[in-house]
């Protein structure tokens, strides 16, 4: 499992399994939010068998589907709203954890200056700087 902390309250992972959601737990996270559609994976890691297995470790699911051709500011409310009223830390994951870092970069825009942004997202692995003038556009 390769977790990656973006801020304090908010990671970001490569697809996770329901084996992985005790260990998760014990890591302190309280939510999970699942940013993979179900046509991109097999059955047995679909949403609603993730939901059960996130339910089942006593932290609650959030299903924010991103498709790269797809990606709305509803979404990006979904992912927002979803981390400020979690009860705890938040791990979002989708195929690589790039998806929920730029979901979570939009949401930031107009919160956190943009350079910070994606200065956290780099350190994490994740290059947001094609970003910036729409972060720059939206935090304006």
């Amino acid at each position: 499992m390769d977790i990656r902390q973006i801020t304090p309250e908010y990671a970001v992972a490569p697809q996770i399994e329901p084996a992985d959601l005790p260990a998760i737990a014990a890591a302190g996270f309280t939510t999970i939010i699942c940013n993979r559609p179900d046509h991109e994976i097999p059955v047995e890691l679909s949403a609603e068998v993730m939901k059960t297995a996130t339910e089942a470790a006593g932290l609650t699911f959030v299903l924010n589907p991103v498709v790269h051709t797809g990606l709305t500011m509803e979404i990006v409310e979904l992912q927002r709203d979803t981390l400020a009223n979690a009860s705890g830390p938040v791990l979002a994951y989708c195929a690589s954890g790039n998806r929920s870092t730029i979901v979570w970069g939009l949401g930031q825009a107009g919160t956190l200056p943009t350079d910070e942004i994606i200065s956290r997202a780099s350190d994490a692995g994740y290059n947001l700087h094609g970003l910036r003038g729409q972060l720059d556009a939206m935090a304006g």
